[in-house]
């Protein structure tokens, strides 16, 4: 039964998942770092970088001089902390609202648009007041709206054909596969080396035309300097790293 299928987590199981390294409080405005997919806030690691090069948890090397090109904004591991926490994004909206207002500048529009939001859906529950058809057809509206808009789950996308030329690895089971052009090589690297149960990805080469392809291009990058004029999917080859003298 669904009762029975119900298991409650505490939140103290999973804070380990979901707080800031450096801050050692809940992630606010969630940043992965490329290199090693760990998560900080924005403010924390950008602050951190400023001396550093290396990722906070890890100590991987982001990149030697522009760590900040390396690390993006993760909204499904922010959306996950704000459903988790019980009141975080009010009590963040409502920071962000103060220190707009104490400076004399205007709330961002975003700040400002989910703060209203949240403001009119208290008062309406404070009075006491039924959801009228109208309005529940109008927030369906902006629901659908909103995931219209949402780069970050409906942005270009690149077919792949990941083949193996080496006899030293195997093939995977499903060669084809269909992701974010966003998305790098060093990405493809550590979904490979996860499907071979490989100990590290850096023991990989991935190749485009039998050319080397650097672990920081994008799909859209190589599609359009090595896959210009031919037809879907972009074919790869991947095999155990050369070490080249």
């Amino acid at each position: 039964t669904p009762k029975m299928l119900t298991r409650k987590i505490k939140l103290w199981d999973i804070n380990a998942h979901i707080t800031c390294r450096l801050c050692n409080g809940y992630l606010i405005d969630a940043t992965t770092v490329t290199e090693c997919l760990h998560t900080f806030c924005r403010s924390c690691l950008v602050k951190y970088l400023e001396e550093n090069n290396t990722c906070p948890t890890c100590r991987i090397v982001i990149h030697q001089s522009h760590p900040l090109q390396y690390i993006g904004h993760d909204r499904t591991m922010q959306d996950i902390v704000y459903k988790l926490v019980p009141g975080l994004q009010e009590a963040e909206m409502k920071k962000q609202r103060e220190f707009y207002h104490k400076l004399g500048m205007e709330v961002p529009g975003d700040i400002k648009g989910e703060t209203c939001s949240t403001k009119q859906h208290l008062d309406s529950h404070r009075n006491g007041e039924a959801k009228a058809d109208e309005n529940i057809n109008k927030e369906t509206s902006e629901e659908k709206q909103e995931e219209d808009n949402d780069y970050h789950r409906s942005d270009e996308q690149v077919s792949i054909c990941l083949e193996c030329n080496s006899s030293k690895l195997r093939g995977l089971k499903r060669k084809w596969i269909r992701c974010s052009a966003q998305a790098t090589v060093l990405h493809l690297k550590k979904f490979i080396a996860k499907k071979l149960n490989l100990s590290s990805f850096n023991e990989l080469d991935i190749l485009c035309n039998e050319e080397i392809l650097g672990k920081d291009h994008t799909l859209k990058f190589v599609v359009v300097t090595r896959w210009r004029f031919k037809k879907a999917p972009l074919l790869l080859h991947y095999r155990p790293k050369m070490d080249l003298l």
